[in-house]
């Protein structure tokens, strides 16, 4: 079984329902994908931070926590489109690393993204988009509600938990950052850091026509099996 924690926002909430859709309808295993809601979360972690431009921020991080710390997962943005088959990422793991991420290494080309958000540079930016959690190792321990809620931003996301031996990498088509790169027919997971097709000023050009093409495929419904109000 693979599991896939991916994160929900409710200001996108169509754009988790396109990826949902475009990993369960290309998965060649079963595929246990469980959305991060801060609601859903609140017995167990509390959220304190106040930055950053979406709700699963640093929910993330509590992957292997949520997983009692055994086995692997993978947590992915929400704002994104899988276009391969999520068993070869699966397949990818590592288990000499406590983590695996796409190592981006780019300053980006847009100051602002979706509904106004600032878009700073720093240091690993986007490595925690996409990563393959081995929750099970020791170093990952560290990673539960308190620990998560007391760190910066900087610390969990530049994996300051653990020693750069402890990160794998990835291929760069497991998380192709849309309007950073240029655009690439191979890249398997489409990554619309910027804003997702769905936000106005987002929704034009090849990678947002693979996005509308998905969400056609989900509104594709044969109009006499919807039951319609009286």
């Amino acid at each position: 079984m693979i599991r896939l924690f991916v994160g929900h926002d409710p200001r996108e909430a169509v754009a988790f329902d396109v990826f949902a859709h475009s990993v369960i309808t290309r998965a060649s295993e079963p595929v246990a994908l469980v959305p991060l809601v801060l609601g859903s979360l609140a017995k167990r972690y509390s959220e304190t931070h106040t930055d950053g431009s979406n709700q699963f921020i640093y929910s993330r991080f509590l992957v292997p926590f949520l997983c009692d710390f055994q086995g692997w997962a993978i947590f992915a943005d929400g704002d994104m489109l899988c276009r391969a088959d999520i068993a070869e990422l699966w397949a990818l793991r590592d288990p000499n690393k406590a983590v695996q991420v796409v190592q981006h290494d780019y300053k980006t080309k847009h100051a602002t993204k979706y509904l106004g958000s600032r878009n700073d540079d720093y240091p690993r930016k986007n490595w925690s988009s996409v990563i393959i959690f081995n929750c099970a190792h020791p170093k990952n321990q560290w990673l539960r509600p308190k620990c998560i809620a007391s760190a910066t931003g900087s610390y969990l996301h530049r994996f300051s938990w653990l020693e750069d031996r402890d990160i794998g990498r990835l291929p760069k088509t497991w998380n192709h950052l849309v309007g950073e790169y240029d655009p690439d027919p191979a890249a398997k997971l489409l990554h619309y850091t910027l804003g997702t097709p769905c936000f106005r000023g987002y929704e034009l050009g090849d990678e947002a026509a693979w996005w509308y093409a998905e969400l056609d495929k989900i509104l594709d419904v044969p109009e006499k099996s919807i039951l319609l109000p009286k």
